[in-house]
Protein backbone atom coordinates (compact mmCIF):
# COMPACT_ATOMS: atom_id res chain seq x y z
CA UNK A 1 0.00 0.00 0.00
CA UNK A 2 1.39 3.43 -1.00
CA UNK A 3 0.96 5.50 1.93
CA UNK A 4 0.79 9.05 -0.76
CA UNK A 5 -2.18 7.88 -2.72
CA UNK A 6 -3.92 11.05 -4.21
CA UNK A 7 -8.01 11.07 -2.87
CA UNK A 8 -6.86 9.08 0.84
CA UNK A 9 -4.11 8.27 2.40
CA UNK A 10 -2.83 4.57 2.89
CA UNK A 11 -4.17 4.04 5.88
CA UNK A 12 -7.38 5.46 5.44
CA UNK A 13 -7.23 2.79 2.38
CA UNK A 14 -6.40 0.30 4.87
CA UNK A 15 -9.00 1.02 7.39
CA UNK A 16 -11.59 1.21 4.71
CA UNK A 17 -10.43 -1.93 2.87
CA UNK A 18 -10.67 -4.17 6.87
CA UNK A 19 -13.80 -2.33 7.42
CA UNK A 20 -15.60 -4.18 4.15
CA UNK A 21 -13.81 -7.66 5.96
CA UNK A 22 -11.00 -7.60 3.33
CA UNK A 23 -8.42 -9.64 4.58
CA UNK A 24 -6.06 -9.78 2.21
CA UNK A 25 -2.33 -9.16 3.29
CA UNK A 26 -1.54 -5.07 2.83
CA UNK A 27 2.41 -3.74 3.18
CA UNK A 28 3.08 -0.48 3.45
CA UNK A 29 5.48 0.89 1.41
CA UNK A 30 6.57 4.49 2.61
CA UNK A 31 9.68 6.79 2.41
CA UNK A 32 9.10 7.22 6.10
CA UNK A 33 10.65 4.80 8.07
CA UNK A 34 10.41 5.64 11.71
CA UNK A 35 9.53 3.13 14.35
CA UNK A 36 6.12 5.45 14.69
CA UNK A 37 5.47 5.03 11.35
CA UNK A 38 5.17 1.50 11.14
CA UNK A 39 3.39 1.54 14.30
CA UNK A 40 0.94 3.45 12.71
CA UNK A 41 0.56 1.62 9.29
CA UNK A 42 0.52 -1.79 12.06
CA UNK A 43 -2.55 -0.06 14.15
CA UNK A 44 -4.29 1.03 10.85
CA UNK A 45 -4.58 -3.03 9.85
CA UNK A 46 -1.59 -3.55 7.46
CA UNK A 47 0.06 -6.80 8.17
CA UNK A 48 3.83 -5.78 7.33
CA UNK A 49 6.20 -2.42 6.55
CA UNK A 50 8.63 -1.86 3.97
CA UNK A 51 10.48 1.52 3.89
CA UNK A 52 12.02 2.99 0.83
CA UNK A 53 14.72 2.58 -0.61
CA UNK A 54 13.58 -0.89 -0.59
CA UNK A 55 16.19 -3.61 0.10
CA UNK A 56 15.73 -6.89 -1.86
CA UNK A 57 16.16 -8.60 0.59
CA UNK A 58 13.76 -7.64 3.08
CA UNK A 59 11.38 -7.35 -0.25
CA UNK A 60 12.02 -10.85 -0.98
CA UNK A 61 11.66 -12.20 2.92
CA UNK A 62 8.00 -9.85 2.79
CA UNK A 63 7.24 -11.79 0.23
CA UNK A 64 7.63 -15.45 0.95
CA UNK A 65 5.87 -14.64 4.14
CA UNK A 66 2.90 -13.86 2.47
CA UNK A 67 2.56 -15.48 -0.95
CA UNK A 68 1.32 -19.25 -1.24
CA UNK A 69 4.43 -21.47 -2.08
Amino acid sequence: MDMQLPEINGLEATELLREKGITTPIIALTANAFESDKSRCLKAGMDDFLSKPVNLKTFQSILEKYLPK
